[in-house]
């Protein structure tokens, strides 16, 4: 009887495992939150940049809305592709979700703020640093809005299917690097970890948000 009970758990949790082990709408929604969140504390810093004040509430606000914007991204990632898989293709990036093109957009806004100001700053003879703190800042908010733009209005969306199979080769991450063999390294890659905990009572599925540092795909 006890090899029996055995046997059925098992059988169970191979039916249902697979589902588990997917986890792809948590992994799409614990993705887009933590890039709303570090968008929104660039954001914030931004404002308190362009004020000049070191007062923290903008940064805290920023990370507050910058959350809630990540959940409802990922909300609205989730009901475009019933929570599978997909690669947005924006101006400048390629992303596993939606929030992550805007993310990069507004790093670029932030860079090419900070050369712009400074290269002024160089004319007008003024202090550099006041041009990087201000530039940054405008860029940072422009690219944000250039990114929103861009990863809901200009991208493609791709969703799992055989023009997807094609363009799955590159590694997951903020960042990727690409080879001419195939092979792809991904920097910094929001992920799910599942796990099962079978007891003699019940199974209790659990997932644990974590961040891949780098991940590496392999083309043999």
């Amino acid at each position: 009887m006890q090899k029996i009970t055995t046997g059925f758990i098992l059988f169970i949790t191979l039916i249902f495992g697979s589902n588990f082990a997917k986890a792809q709408t948590i992994e799409l929604l614990a993705g887009n939150t933590l890039n709303g969140t570090v968008n929104g504390t660039l954001l914030g810093g931004a404002v308190m940049g362009l004020t000049n004040d070191s007062d923290f509430a903008p940064l805290r606000i920023g990370v507050g809305l910058g959350t809630l914007y990540g959940i409802g991204v990922g909300a609205y990632d989730i009901s475009q592709t019933n929570g599978s898989s997909m690669i947005v293709t924006g101006t400048f990036n390629d992303g596993n979700n939606s929030s992550i093109i805007v993310l990069l957009d507004t790093f670029y806004g932030a860079a090419a703020g900070s050369v712009i100001a400074s290269s002024v700053m160089l004319i007008a003879n003024e202090p550099i640093v006041k041009g990087l703190q201000y530039g940054a800042s405008a860029g940072a908010i422009a690219g944000f809005g250039f990114g929103v733009v861009d990863s809901f209005i200009l991208s493609d969306r791709i969703i799992p299917g055989a023009s997807a199979h094609s363009n799955s080769n590159t590694a997951n991450g903020f960042m990727a690097l690409a080879f001419e063999n195939g092979s792809s390294i991904g920097f910094l890659s929001p992920s799910v970890f599942s796990s099962l905990d079978l007891s003699e009572e019940n199974i209790r599925a659990k997932f644990t948000p974590a961040i891949d540092v780098i991940n590496l795909k392999v083309n043999l």
